[in-house]
């Protein structure tokens, strides 16, 4: 039962990706706007990614503006995580101001120690990279994950940091 609640967020991503989505890269304001959430990209604090909140029914995906167009492409994906999968708690975790609850994606978003946060995480590699793109990508070229150019090639054509695809070929799931 552990493995099948670790691999929730893959399974939960490759649900989300429907035919048209299922392409490199993966277009994650397409896929915000299927599920009638709204983006606003705007300048913040360095230390914030992003953050998602609830207003008047519509879900707002805040993005730092500021940040690398890669790493806003993974908020992205991140707060669609916590959309499908953190709904209720969406309003319920972080107050910005009495009106608006609020998740937000920050520097701690990433140190493993809120389960909603890896799970948004793991989300968000499982949506941006594919499981069965990246297998077919690659089968297309030889592959060495210790060389730089092709790893280096790879995230350019799915719009992805280095660090992140490292992160997702390193912690794919075996079992499917």
């Amino acid at each position: 039962m552990a493995s099948k609640r670790r691999d929730e967020p893959e399974i939960r991503a490759d649900e989300l990706l429907r035919s048209e989505f299922r392409v490199v890269p993966v277009p994650v304001e397409k896929i915000a706007k299927y599920l009638e959430a709204q983006i606003r990209f705007s300048p913040l604090d360095e230390d914030i990614s992003g953050m998602i909140f609830i207003k008047g029914g519509i879900p707002i995906i805040g993005v730092n503006s500021l940040h690398h167009p890669h790493r806003q492409r993974f908020t992205i994906a991140h707060e669609i995580g916590h959309l499908i999968m953190h709904r209720p708690m969406i309003t319920a975790e972080v107050h910005v101001d009495s009106q608006y609850p609020v998740l937000m994606r920050d520097a701690s978003s990433a140190t493993g120690e809120k389960r909603e946060e890896v799970e948004a995480n793991r989300f968000a590699s499982a949506l941006l990279v594919p499981r069965d793109l990246l297998d077919k990508e690659l089968k297309a070229r030889p592959f060495d994950i210790d060389g730089q150019s092709p790893m280096d090639e790879l995230a350019k054509k799915f719009r992805v940091s280095k660090q992140m695809l490292e992160f997702r070929i390193t912690n794919l799931p075996f079992s499917r």
